[in-house]
């Protein structure tokens, strides 16, 4: 990865509750220079380091290195061994508390030091959504513990801290739509005294995936701060509508049976939509595409699922089944649990985390495959690059992809707030190239 460097000219950014980098990835694309990734999961905090160290081994020319590792050829130690210490230590697995913020704070201000940044540039991130999501509440009534009582609502005023110690230019919180609506109301009238009180103005947004050239209907609340007095204001994002269907991101991939999985494309063509996201590039090696095994019992469920697509967009009941084919106790709510992935059409369904559990909710839409998507093909529905390696064992690779912000909306996002920031009396600053 490039040095961050106060001379560089481009801006640089903190990531909070930074997931897998869904967020982060879209900013490096526009341009911003990373200074610390701080996460609490472990897997998802090594996915964040072997996305820095592609980004040094690129800077280097040794994507070979890289190329080794996620290919298998060698170990992931062995990898590492190629990256300095200082590039991997601006991870954080942390979690985030009031414990924890003197230290995390500490060891940011060692890398600002380190590497001659005296103004932090933007903070993203978003706390964790579950205990703001509809669907969560939805959950809680049969939780023994409500959600207006988890210890997540109350993360925001971590993130505020970081904005009063390092009073970054602007910040983008993203979060579900639900963010606004949770406890009454009540929540999201406290995130906003509490980011208001560090000193930003703030304004929230509606943001659909679908705009930023994503092919997934995934509608996000963007809350954007800036310093107040400072001129900025929420920026206009440009809308990019693809000319694609969700099929553009499947048909390269090679067909797979339930518990297939496959190391190689099916074939060097694949589409305009892939080529001109960057999602796809010639030299590319294909990773993740292992289909979960399944039951009969669930293959025949998803073909009936195919087939009720194919036959007018149908969407399956789960009432509708047959009883041998029924398992499920619950016949009143998420009666739509088997879902087929919209490929003859220009958006799927948004993505969850969910996907982690069971693969019911995003079953591939060819009937000869009849099981559910890869990795892989959630994380191209996200807009991740092929060459993005997620760590873990598969649930947690699934759970990393679901939860994370798409990377082409991100990097539109990013542009946006670029441009912002290039507005004539910040600094003389330049939108980075």
């Amino acid at each position: 990865m490039e040095r961050i460097n106060a001379t560089t000219g481009s801006y640089n950014f903190i990531d909070l509750f930074a997931g897998a980098g869904g967020l982060s990835e879209g900013f490096i694309q526009a341009g911003f220079l990373p200074v610390a990734h701080v996460e609490m999961n472990p897997y998802a905090a090594q996915t964040l380091e072997t996305r820095t160290g592609y980004y040094y081994l690129k800077a280097q020319g040794k994507l070979d290195i890289y190329k080794d590792y996620i290919s298998g050829k060698i170990t992931r130690d062995e990898f590492l061994q190629h990256i300095p210490e200082e590039q991997l230590q601006s991870v954080f697995c942390e979690t985030m508390s009031n414990e924890t913020l003197p230290r995390l704070f500490e060891n940011i201000d060692r890398i600002l030091t380190q590497r001659g940044i005296k103004q932090v540039d933007v903070i993203i991130g978003g706390p964790p959504c579950q205990a703001y999501s509809l669907v969560g509440r939805a959950q809680s009534k049969h939780m023994e513990t409500p959600m207006s009582a988890d210890p997540r609502n109350d993360l925001y005023k971590l993130y505020a801290r970081f904005l009063q110690k390092y009073q970054p230019k602007m910040f983008v919180f993203e979060n579900v739509m639900g963010i606004k609506s949770a406890n009454g109301g009540a929540t999201w009238q406290k995130v906003q005294e509490a980011l208001r009180s560090v000193g930003y103005e703030i304004e929230c947004h509606e943001q659909n995936a679908k705009n930023f050239g994503v092919l997934q209907n995934r509608r996000r609340m963007i809350i954007v701060g800036w310093l107040k007095n400072s001129g900025l204001s929420y920026p206009q994002f440009e809308q990019t509508i693809a000319d694609a269907t969700v099929n553009d991101i499947l048909s390269d991939l090679p067909a797979l049976q339930p518990g297939g999985k496959s190391g190689e494309y099916r074939s060097n063509d694949f589409s305009d939509y892939l080529r001109s996201t960057g999602i796809r590039k010639d030299s590319d090696i294909l990773t993740h595409h292992c289909a979960r095994p399944n039951k009969d019992r669930d293959i025949e469920i998803y073909r009936r699922t195919i087939e009720l697509w194919n036959d007018g967009h149908k969407r399956l009941n789960y009432n509708d089944l047959p009883d041998e084919l029924k398992t499920h106790k619950n016949r009143k709510s998420f009666l739509d649990r088997f879902k087929v992935v919209e490929g003859d059409e220009a958006y799927c369904h948004t993505m969850l985390a969910h996907i982690s559990k069971d693969g019911h909710y995003f079953i591939h839409p060819d009937i000869e495959q009849h099981r559910s998507i890869t990795v892989r093909e959630a994380a191209r529905i996200q807009s991740f690059p092929d060459d993005y390696f997620f760590e873990g064992p598969r649930t947690a690779q699934f759970v990393q992809i679901g939860n994370a912000v798409p990377t082409l909306m991100a990097k539109g996002i990013a542009e946006g707030i670029a441009n912002e920031l290039s507005k004539e009396g910040i600094d003389g600053k330049q939108s980075p190239t």
